[in-house]
């Protein structure tokens, strides 16, 4: 309820006039008398974050690429309330319970729709188990729908596809995560994920760009617990790498953790080959070969 003092009273003239913010009502407090029905809200559509338990919204969640539906679609609500807020009774809570199980099974009306409803759901598993962000899941998202579109789903599976999706989402928004990584947040073989990749880069035509070595950082060093100084040495040692070209065709991983492991040996860190093979997921024979090419250049400067 809020005051209206602007206006007043056209039976008793007094200025003690209410809006009834549900009902939409104008009511005069003195004599009662109803000025206007089903008045416009003036209110915002956006939802309000006053922490004062009421939800001011009037309208649904956004729309998003990463619902089936695109978030267009009604659904049932979750309150077990009627119109005039009191509780459902113990049988109308279980047909209305029923209602809503059939309403969410009438969303997918085709296989393809289906599909693309189980692969969105995974795509939803896979953000949390690989801590992505919203902008990497609605790329998967985009890629999953056009290879829909060019009939790449049929027959395939669809773990694979989206594991092979996200990675390529992964990989066009520069957010360093690999294979194994993908693979093992799905739970399917690497060359499963690597094959379906190179299905949807090929049918595609994706233009991903060249994953940057120093992206992988962060990461490694946080797994590995090594400290601030020993990651800056080591993106100043891929920086200079990649002025002479060193670091062209090689795996970007690779290449991160062997400039750690230099790095944190020119720190005075005691750090072995295997603790950071451990926090990269390359084998020490790999970091071996890196470093050989990185310390060449590093004496070079």
């Amino acid at each position: 309820m809020k005051s209206s003092s602007e206006q007043r009273c056209p039976s008793c003239n007094k200025t003690t006039l209410i809006t009834d913010d549900n009902s939409g009502e104008i009511v005069c407090k003195t004599c009662g008398i109803v000025l206007s029905e089903g008045s416009e809200a003036s209110g915002p559509e956006w939802r309000s974050f006053a922490n004062d338990g009421v939800d001011k919204s009037r309208t649904g969640t956004g729309t998003s690429i990463t619902m089936h539906d695109m978030g267009l679609s009604t659904v049932i609500g979750a309150v077990n309330k009627d119109a005039t807020g009191k509780p459902l009774t113990s049988a109308m809570k279980q047909s209305i319970d029923r209602l809503r199980t059939w309403d969410s099974r009438s969303q997918a009306h085709s296989s393809t729709d289906k599909n693309l409803r189980q692969a969105l759901s995974e795509m939803d598993k896979l953000k949390d188990k690989l801590s992505l962000t919203d902008a990497v899941i609605e790329k998967a998202a985009y890629i999953y729908r056009k290879a829909i579109e060019k009939k790449l789903v049929k027959g395939r599976s669809i773990q694979g596809l989206v594991a092979a999706c996200v990675y390529a989402a992964c990989r066009d928004t520069e957010t360093p995560r690999t294979l194994d990584n993908v693979a093992d947040g799905i739970n399917i073989r690497r060359k499963d994920v690597a094959r379906c990749y190179r299905l949807v880069f090929r049918e595609l035509d994706l233009k991903v760009p060249v994953a940057d070595p120093v992206n992988g950082i962060p990461r490694i060093a946080s797994v590995a617990g090594l400290g601030e100084k020993t990651k800056r040495k080591a993106v100043e040692i891929l920086r200079k790498a990649k002025k002479i070209g060193v670091v062209a065709g090689k795996d970007p991983t690779g290449l991160a953790a062997a400039a750690l492991y230099l790095a944190c040996i020119s720190e005075g860190g005691n750090k072995t080959q295997k603790e950071i093979s451990e926090a990269s997921g390359v084998t020490e024979v790999t970091i071996r070969n890196r470093c050989a090419g990185l310390k060449v250049f590093i004496e070079k400067n």
